[in-house]
């Protein structure tokens, strides 16, 4: 698995060198602008209800008053840390929500990025077909639905370990990873649809080898710790370095493709 992260590390630099010597930055921008727009705002509303979360939790079942009643600064610490990694977590519960939404928006332009970045990789043209394009954002949609679902019901159950000391110190780490796995998911399944790969086909290819996936995910993160700039390029630059990785991954002649 570790060999394919760094695949998928590594295919967001050639992803760069490709767009610049392609000029593909119309594509690139485009969606880029609206995420970054979209990101923005909504990032601020959800910090708003997540901070008000957590204060009507700790009223509701009491945690405040037991807290304010022990006045042990042991305790308040761990409670305190407690309430900083929930908060973290529904912060990235409320992204996963909204990074889904614009998977399902952007679904025209990521099936067109992808096929582009493989008919160039291929050097083979891939007539267009407005049909074929309409079948890639109905399986775009689908499978982000799909991921969505799934990821909703790992989360909420690692939102109630969090609240375990010790042990829910770790569900930050967790999360992300699950994140970064359903994200990059996404991505490559573009890829498999154009290849004829039926979503159990795609899936099961992608649950064998993780570490694309979660390479690419990764990376898409760390993008936003890059203030508008990764925001603006993040949402394309991961769909061709998705494309790049599974193409340098089907050389690798024990590839497992369907089930």
């Amino acid at each position: 698995m570790l060999k394919e992260i760094i695949i998928s590390i590594q295919a967001y630099f050639k992803a760069h060198q490709f767009i610049k010597e392609h000029k593909l930055w119309k594509w690139i921008l485009i969606p880029g602008i609206i995420y970054t727009i979209l990101f923005i705002v909504s990032m601020y509303y959800f910090s708003k209800t997540a901070n008000g979360f957590t204060e009507w939790l700790t009223l509701k079942v009491g945690l405040k008053n037991w807290l304010d009643k022990m006045q042990s600064s042991f305790v308040g610490f761990f409670f305190t840390l407690g309430g900083i990694i929930l908060w973290v977590i529904q912060m990235l519960l409320y992204f996963s929500l909204f990074k889904y939404l614009f998977l399902i928006i952007g679904s025209p332009i990521f099936a067109y990025l992808s096929e582009k970045t493989e008919a160039i990789i291929a050097g083979k043209d891939f007539p267009f077909s407005f049909t074929q394009l309409l079948t890639d954002i109905v399986r775009g949609i689908r499978i982000a639905l799909r991921n969505s679902v799934w990821q909703t019901v790992y989360m909420f159950s690692i939102l109630i370990v969090a609240f375990i000391p010790i042990i829910g110190l770790a569900t930050p780490l967790i999360t992300i990873l699950i994140e970064c796995y359903y994200y990059g998911f996404s991505m490559l399944d573009y890829s498999m649809e154009r290849n004829k790969k039926t979503a159990a086909e795609s899936i099961f290819f992608i649950s064998h080898h993780r570490g694309l996936a979660i390479g690419n995910g990764i990376v898409f993160y760390l993008m936003h710790l890059l203030p508008i700039i990764g925001w603006l390029l993040a949402p394309a630059y991961s769909v061709i370095a998705a494309t790049i990785s599974l193409h340098a991954a089907k050389k690798d002649s024990q590839v497992v493709t369907q089930p």
